[in-house]
């Protein structure tokens, strides 16, 4: 199986704060993996790395054998090739749902326009949402609304997806509909790198887990593993609070 993402000694700092101090992590081909860790660990930063968002101190990233990290990689070539979610959904207020999803394709890859709202339209319908195509989002729910976030990340066919805590800001009882839809596309066979405070979660859809501390990498390996028999002290101690919040 071949390795879509190599991260090598990858360093951040933020002033005189180091965030990521030496991260290396591979992701290959339909594979799932999850970082996981405390805030301030460097889950997001690492997300922001791979997509380009935030400058490396050192280090590189190769997606699909090519070194993106190189001055130079044009970076918008490199996004159109990596799908990125956060936890606020940053959809367009003032533009429907159909037209927030079928912004890039036009815009940015020059798609015909009828070209690019029969693609969105098939992801919305497969979501769930094509009935809702001519809402602006405010009239969504926030599990709706991390939906139409994903369908505009994926109309795109990215390489791989990145997804930053995506459940974060819904209420309990939207949280189920997000994870649902991205079971679905680990069944498609997506190539994933999310971030994630479900544990739970992340053991069921994960291949691979990857525990961050302090912005070092600690432990990675099968959810079973790292969930249930970690072997390093640090990561123990993690899921130790976690399980005290009913978390795990």
């Amino acid at each position: 199986m071949s390795t879509v993402l190599s991260i090598t000694d990858l360093h951040k700092v933020f002033g005189a704060r180091p965030v990521l101090r030496g991260v290396s992590l591979d992701v290959a081909e339909h594979e799932v993996v999850a970082l996981i860790g405390s805030s301030g660990s460097g889950k997001s930063t690492l997300l922001r790395c791979v997509n380009l968002l935030e400058p490396l101190d050192d280090g590189t990233i190769h997606l699909d054998g090519e070194d993106i990290t190189d001055p130079r990689v044009n970076p918008d070539k490199v996004r159109q090739r990596i799908g990125i979610v956060f936890q606020a959904f940053n959809l367009f207020p003032h533009m429907s749902v159909l037209d927030n999803v079928t912004l890039a394709p036009r815009r940015v890859h020059g798609l015909p326009a009828a070209e690019a709202r029969d693609k969105a339209m098939a992801l919305l319908d497969r979501v769930g949402l094509a009935s809702r195509a001519g809402d602006y989002p405010d009239r969504l729910s926030g599990g709706q609304q991390q939906r139409v976030a994903i369908v505009r990340a994926l109309v795109n066919a990215p390489r791989l997806l990145l997804l930053d805590e995506v459940t974060s800001a819904l209420d309990p009882e939207l949280v189920g509909e997000v994870l649902s839809l991205i079971r679905d596309l680990k069944a498609d066979g997506m190539t994933m790198l999310l971030a994630t405070h479900e544990m739970g979660f992340a053991r069921q859809v994960a291949d691979r887990v990857a525990f961050l501390d302090g912005g070092v990498l600690v432990e990675q390996g099968p959810p079973a593993q790292v969930l249930g028999e970690p072997r390093e002290p640090r990561t123990r101690q993690f899921l130790q609070r976690i399980i005290e919040a009913g978390r795990l």
